[in-house]
């Protein structure tokens, strides 16, 4: 039998729900599984090894490089839980959900949220990670968010109720911002976004009349704007680049960064380049047409492997020097691996052969705005392995708030705002209307959230401990310090 392929003039138009019908699902939503029942973590009794769960992650990455991932990790209880997102997304398939879905980030953790600039040069906030990207509970988007914020206040010390003061601000910020969204114009969600300067100017008026926390906030977040300006292309010429004999190079800081001629033997490294410059001219058919004109007026000109983040460590990730009209006009584009998210056991396979391109799918889905150069392609490496990627900017105005520095009401306003970016991207791609109503009023959701961090974060710890006493036995190679 003759299988057909669904295209857009092949599937079966979207239903179109009266506002009152959307507002009767969240309140259905409601009786099937209680505000209140979102508070609730018991580990299951058959849970998963969670050193098993990374050590299956490894088996796909980089061999040499599973080692400083584990280093990473073991830094702090934060940044164990940052490379732990299989773990916790086994652990949220068993807990209680609305059965509303949306597009998720997956992995949206504090240090996941940030600064960058939007194609009009305006410097926005919002979600900036989406390798675990794909439709499923809303929930857990927050649930993980919220997790990370009692995680990264334990680590700083901070009290029991300042923690729990600033998980409740999750779900208190999520809730008001999705009442708020349900009551808008579909086109005015879509075009909202958190805009930076508006930020800063509430900030600002803050700490005119308030504590010296509120002042040192302000003047926090004003560096770091400033900061974030000047992380762009020709940054990261400076930073990572130097001219040898007469040529621009890539410096070489092993094992971080090594450029390919050092990684490989002259004809390996040959044929590298080849194959990142034919997924660089393949790549270009997926972004627009006026954009791939433009990088068509950049030349590829080295090429380095860089090792990335916590979680995506051993994953392989390249970094692309391109030159414009002359070799100090760059373009640094980072071309990282894409694999299955680690929520596609739990709610379904992707939508999308290409995980790459279910990253950039979900990307702009969920993001205000997205770089332009966001694409993706596959390359078959030299192993005959095809291998998903997906392109962007290295460097386009990018910041990041530094949860390692936080005071209480810092990391509370900071938490409160991510909420608020997972708001208005959840609000795109599902049923805001119904969401809202399901989250009614009263408190009982921005409590239920603050539990759930609070046993999370306990379980976070048991599991932090589990990884330290592998390293200790032996059981896995640990390279720390990098």
């Amino acid at each position: 039998m003759e299988t057909r392929v669904q295209t857009s003039s092949t599937r079966a138009a979207p239903k179109h729900l009266t506002v009152d019908e959307r507002v009767a699902i969240g309140k259905q939503a409601r009786t099937t599984t209680p505000r209140g029942a979102q508070a609730q973590f018991r580990p299951a009794a058959d849970r998963p090894d969670p050193v098993s769960l990374l050590e299956r992650q490894a088996a796909t990455r980089v061999p040499e490089l599973v080692p400083i991932r584990y280093g990473r990790m073991l830094v702090s209880e934060f940044t164990f839980f940052r490379g732990a997102a299989l773990v916790m997304a086994s652990d949220l398939a068993s807990t209680p959900h609305s059965g509303l879905r949306a597009q998720i980030c997956g992995d949206a953790h504090l240090s996941n949220f940030g600064l960058f600039a939007s194609p009009e040069r305006d410097l926005m906030f919002d979600v900036n990670d989406f390798d675990e990207t794909l439709p499923g509970p809303w929930e857990w988007d927050l649930k993980r968010l919220a997790a990370s914020v009692v995680i990264a206040a334990r680590d700083r010390g901070f009290t029991a109720k300042e923690a729990r003061n600033a998980a409740f601000e999750v779900g208190s910020s999520y809730h008001r911002d999705m009442t708020r969204l349900a009551g808008m114009p579909t086109l005015d969600v879509w075009y909202s976004r958190i805009d930076v300067a508006g930020l800063l100017a509430d900030l600002r008026v803050t700490a005119t009349k308030g504590t010296k926390a509120d002042k040192r906030m302000a003047a926090q977040t004003t560096k770091l704007i400033a900061k974030a300006h000047t992380s762009d292309s020709l940054y990261a010429l400076g930073k990572l680049t130097e001219v040898t004999d007469g040529r621009r190079r890539i410096i070489s800081d092993p094992p971080l960064i090594v450029p390919i001629d050092e990684l490989l033997s002259e004809s390996e490294s040959g044929a590298l380049l080849g194959q990142v410059g034919q997924l660089l001219r393949n790549y270009r058919r997926s972004i627009q047409t006026d954009r791939r004109h433009l990088l068509e007026e950049f030349e590829l000109l080295e090429v380095a492997r860089k090792v990335v983040g916590v979680g995506s460590v051993g994953t392989r990730a390249w970094i692309l020097l391109l030159t414009g009209r002359d070799s100090d006009d760059p373009l640094f584009l980072q071309a990282k691996e894409a694999e299955a998210s680690v929520y596609e056991e739990f709610v379904g396979k992707s939508a999308y052969a290409n995980h790459g391109e279910r990253a950039v799918a979900g990307q702009h889905l969920m993001q205000a705005a997205s770089d332009i150069f966001l694409g993706w392609d596959q390359v078959t490496d030299a192993e005959g392995v095809k291998r998903d990627y997906y392109l962007r900017q290295l460097r386009d105005w990018k910041g990041s708030f530094d949860v390692s520095k936080a005071i209480p009401p810092g990391l509370t306003k900071y938490a409160g705002v991510c909420a608020q970016a997972l708001a208005r991207a959840h609000a795109r791609s599902g049923d805001r209307i119904a969401i809202a109503s399901y989250l009614g009023s009263g408190l009982s959701f921005e409590q239920a959230i603050a539990e759930f961090a609070e046993a999370y974060a306990d379980q976070n710890g048991r599991d932090f401990e589990a990884l330290r006493q592998a390293a200790a036995s032996g059981r896995i190679a640990v390279e720390s310090g990098l």
